[in-house]
């Protein structure tokens, strides 16, 4: 789904939850209800598949979610590697789970560009920002996203 759809897809106040996929951990950020601004909600350390689930599930009941943003991992040149199969894979698994309309976002270089923030702006340590790294990363998806979404007709 294209972002001229996505946006078409989603009901008036309601927030997305953006996801930056790791197969260990799993970044989530959460939009307020008016989609303006992205926030770090927290990080998913993976277990079962049921157990992700029905985490997800819970935030996006508690959240009033009504779409999904997936940060897809290109590669520099735009094509896509192996972990952005896995990203679209883990999509369309959840998409089974959660009737949401979702969408992929370039998350080139998020991780670092947050992890630059992180290091540059609020001097934080290399164990503090291990802890918050994939939820920020997350938020800085999420919030590039809102931002084309505010553009888009």
């Amino acid at each position: 789904m294209d972002i001229k759809e996505f946006k078409q897809s989603l009901k008036t106040y309601q927030a997305l939850i953006g996801f930056d996929y790791g197969s260990k951990r799993l970044g989530i950020a959460v939009s307020d209800l008016l989609r303006g601004i992205a926030t770090s909600y927290k990080i998913l350390y993976r277990s079962s598949w049921e157990k992700d689930v029905a985490e997800i599930k819970r935030i996006v009941t508690e959240k009033e979610i009504g779409g999904i943003v997936y940060g897809l991992p290109l590669q520099m040149d735009g094509s896509e590697g192996e972990i952005a199969k896995e990203v679209r894979a883990f999509a369309e698994k959840l998409a089974q789970e959660i009737d949401l309309p979702y969408m992929f976002w370039d998350e080139r270089l998020s991780s670092s560009a947050m992890e630059r923030f992180l290091i540059d702006e609020v001097d934080m340590s290399r164990k503090k920002r291990k802890k918050v790294l994939d939820a920020s990363a997350a938020a800085y998806i999420l919030q590039g996203a809102l931002d084309a979404l505010q553009y888009t007709g």
